[in-house]
């Protein structure tokens, strides 16, 4: 039981061991509203820029999309798909780092506090 304790004593540590936040619900809001990020990685490797806005709409490229925040996760959706994807978000820096359960990572920038 004792070993217990000290895993949960430690896990803020262990959480930022290798130097991103992980946001909780709140604070993906606060780190996406009305925000740009840009993905090196985008459409073929030219990059590209995706807008966040306050309303729910979100624009990848030229694709509109929307996005909510539930509980602790970031989700989207991009038509003409109606499935939902969820993706927990940390920060470190102007980086902001999209992760699913399966291992799949994503990392945008800030490109308009540049």
């Amino acid at each position: 039981m004792r070993w217990a304790a000290a895993i949960l004593a430690f896990w803020p540590t262990l959480a930022l061991a290798d130097g991103w936040e992980q946001l909780d619900g709140p604070g993906i809001v606060t780190a996406l509203t009305a925000r740009v990020l840009g993905y090196a990685d985008g459409p073929s490797a030219g990059g590209a820029l995706q807008d966040f806005f306050a309303d729910g709409r979100t624009l990848y490229g030229d694709q509109w999309g929307r996005w909510e925040v539930w509980g602790d996760l970031y989700c989207s959706v991009w038509p003409p798909s109606d499935r939902w994807s969820c993706y927990t978000v940390s920060r470190q820096g102007l980086d902001i780092r999209f992760s699913t359960d399966g291992g799949e990572v994503s990392v945008g920038r800030y490109v308009d506090l540049d």
